[in-house]
Formats: structure tokens, sequence, C-alpha cells
């Protein structure tokens, strides 16, 4: 099965289409050095809060990127847009 990474966080509304461009730019450079992300999930919940999922085909895979962070220039911008973010590694152990 594969892992996740997950975050929450919230992001103002007057910033919520400058943040998904962001998003988007850095899951497009992640995928580019690192090709185990195979897909990743932005929910909005009905608090007001987002749920971020990526998914990764390994734990290594999921740790070299992490390592790599530094390098990605998207990141900080990105996450500047984000409020209370929290983040979390699991394992996937059904899926239907």
């Amino acid at each position: 099965m594969s892992v996740v990474r997950s975050h929450r966080y919230r992001v103002a509304e007057s910033d919520l289409e400058e943040f998904l461009a962001r998003r988007s730019s850095l899951i497009a450079t992640v995928r580019e050095g690192h090709p185990g992300l195979t897909h990743a999930v932005l929910v909005r919940l009905e608090d007001g809060t987002y749920t971020d999922t990526w998914h990764w085909e390994s734990d290594a895979r999921l740790h070299t990127a992490l390592a790599a962070l530094p390098t990605f220039p998207e990141a900080p911008l990105t996450m500047a847009l984000t409020q209370d973010a929290t983040a979390l590694n699991g394992r996937v152990v059904d899926e239907r």
C-alpha cells in the first residue's frame, strides 16, 4: 500500500486562487524530481480548513522528497499563504 503525507491548514478566501496556482506549481516541481508522488488531493472541510493529502509509492520516495524540500522554492511560497498548518505521515491500510 502507499504512504501519505497529510497536511491540514487554513487559507484565507482572498488568497485561495493564488494558493491553488502555487500548489499546482509545487506539485509539478516535486513530480519532476520525485516521480513517486502518485496523486495529491485537496479537500475543503465544512469548518473552512483544508486537508491536503499527498500519496507516495513508498516511504523511501516520500522521505527522499522531504529531504529535498529546501530545494523547492515553491514550498515556502505556497505555505506562506496558509495558517495553522500541521502535517502527519501515514500508511494506507485499506483502500477500496
